[in-house]
């Protein structure tokens, strides 16, 4: 049946080409190091719910910033997404409370928050790894508030 490829050509296309609205976020260890990403922003429902999905590579400075106008518990999956990721959660005043380590590329494995969080920001699967990004670490961008001057609970 000729609709099948067709319709997950659009698909992969669709999911590779369509760019969200970018930022920049800086992500501040406890040892002073910064290291800034250039984000995709996930701002509509539609965007939230495509993720990185069926995207072949993701770069070292780049990845996607999902945000929530209230604290909500979230939680991940990564069906459809090809590559693996590190899910780092983050409560309302930046700080990180979780990292889903190199989650499994086209699973159902849940990834969850485990408290409520403002926002998550996906990056290259092993990353926050290699650059020491830790929980206690804080995300730097306008949706988060400055160093404890927020809080999700």
């Amino acid at each position: 049946m000729r609709l099948a490829p067709l319709a997950l050509a659009f698909l992969f296309v669709f999911g590779a080409c369509a760019q969200a609205d970018e930022s920049e976020v800086i992500v501040e260890t406890r040892d002073g190091a910064h290291y800034g990403f250039t984000v995709e922003l996930a701002l509509t429902p539609e965007e939230q719910s495509r993720g990185l999905m069926y995207r072949r590579v993701l770069g070292e400075e780049s990845g996607m910033l999902f945000f929530y106008p209230s604290c909500t518990p979230a939680s991940f999956w990564m069906m459809n997404t090809l590559i693996p990721l590190d899910m780092i959660f983050i409560e309302a005043d930046g700080r990180i409370v979780r990292i889903a380590e190199m989650t499994v590329p086209e699973t159902l494995d849940v990834h969850e928050s485990g408290v409520p969080v403002n926002g998550v920001l996906e990056v290259q699967g092993g990353l926050t790894a290699r650059l020491g990004i830790e929980e206690g670490d804080f995300v730097r961008h306008p949706w988060f508030g400055e160093g404890g001057e927020a809080t999700c609970g």
